[in-house]
């Protein structure tokens, strides 16, 4: 008897340090998150080619946008992410890949080395810009120009660094939105950089900045800026502005003088309760120097364009409906009689679901 009760001690012992061990080892965690979005868009112009901006190249038809998941596993030090998107609005932002690999958004691996400073390899989406490639991290479904001909994402090593209410980031990456260089091309790279500032949320700014070489050797220099101000439960603000800089690369050696293009937004948001909100974008773009928009018109110019969105809301789920109004210093876009016109205009309508 006293052998069974000495036996059964030491067992007990034995278990109770084995679960002291593990209480010791770093702690650890996976989160899966994911959403979906589809839309219905009717341009009144009848065409579809009046849609310059990312995601939205339809009319009179129903359309899937995107659907993700997102895999998040962190430990003390580690965390990894692989954020997977399957949809039109994965393909159009992993438009430089092919096959299963336009389903990469996001794959990166990031290690802590204190409680201030965090190095991370992989791919990730960009830090120019206000606007995200997720559906429901934005309040207007339908996206700026700035976003369409910005960076998309990059890959490479980035370091992190936190002071105060300051915030820094430099890295190196691949030339923009390539996760995979093409054999044969010059192996450029694109310098990043990011000052942010925040006190609180009742205002932060973020000066960004990417610069290098491209795949076809041009040149280019952004500068971004973003500010964001919380005014009170009901009213916020948001503001984005960028500068690219351009130097073409005619070969031999040779390169043109460099161009710009830039681009202004303000977003006006206002939630009068928490299942009904109001965003109204007003952006201006101008593409004077003929990179972008107006490439294949005779001359430069600017587009002007205002979109109101309704966020309504309920739980994980939110009902957009939208109305959109581009209008362009010269005619950029076609009527519903195929005439060219100096204005578009679009309603759109669109679901999206967060989990």
């Amino acid at each position: 008897m006293l052998r069974n009760l000495i036996l059964s001690g030491m067992a007990i012992s034995l278990l109770n340090n084995a679960f002291a061990q593990d209480s010791t080892k770093p702690a650890s965690s996976l989160s899966v998150t994911g959403s979906a979005d589809l839309y219905y868009k009717y341009d009144f112009g009848k065409s579809k080619a009046n849609n310059l901006t990312s995601f939205t190249n339809s009319h009179n038809t129903f359309e899937l946008g995107m659907a993700s998941v997102k895999l998040d596993y962190k430990s003390t030090k580690v965390e990894l992410v692989a954020d997977l998107g399957f949809g039109k609005r994965a393909q159009e932002f992993s438009y430089n890949d092919a096959g299963i690999l336009q389903a990469v958004k996001q794959l990166y691996i990031s290690y802590s080395l204190n409680n201030w400073l965090k190095l991370t390899a992989g791919s990730w989406a960009t830090h120019v810009g206000y606007e995200l490639v997720d559906a429901y991290a934005n309040r207007n479904y339908s996206m700026s120009y700035m976003f369409t001909n910005g960076p998309f994402f990059h890959t490479g090593v980035k370091a992190e660094a936190s002071y105060g209410t300051s915030g820094f980031m430099v890295g190196i990456a691949n030339p923009t939105d390539y996760k995979y260089v093409p054999d044969g091309v010059l192996n450029h790279k694109t310098f990043l950089a990011q000052y942010s500032y925040a006190p609180s949320d009742l205002f932060k700014a973020y000066i960004n900045f990417v610069g290098g070489q491209n795949i076809d050797s041009s040149k280019t220099h952004q500068y971004d800026l973003v500010l964001t101000s919380k005014l009170s439960s009901k009213f916020s603000l948001g503001y984005n502005g960028t500068l690219n800089r351009t130097t073409l690369y005619f070969g031999k050696d040779k390169y043109d003088e460099a161009k710009s293009w830039w681009g202004s937004a303000l977003y006006v948001n206002f939630d009068p309760s928490k299942t009904f909100g109001l965003t109204l974008r007003e952006e201006y773009f101008n593409d004077d120097k003929q990179l972008k928009m107006f490439g294949s018109q005779p001359k430069g110019g600017s587009i002007f364009a205002s979109t109101l969105s309704a966020n309504i809301r309920a739980d994980n789920f939110t009902f957009i409906p939208e109305f959109r109004l581009d209008k362009a210093s010269q005619t950029l876009f076609t009527d519903a009689s195929a005439k060219p016109v100096k204005w578009s205009a679009n309603v759109l309508f669109a679901a999206v679901y967060q989990f």
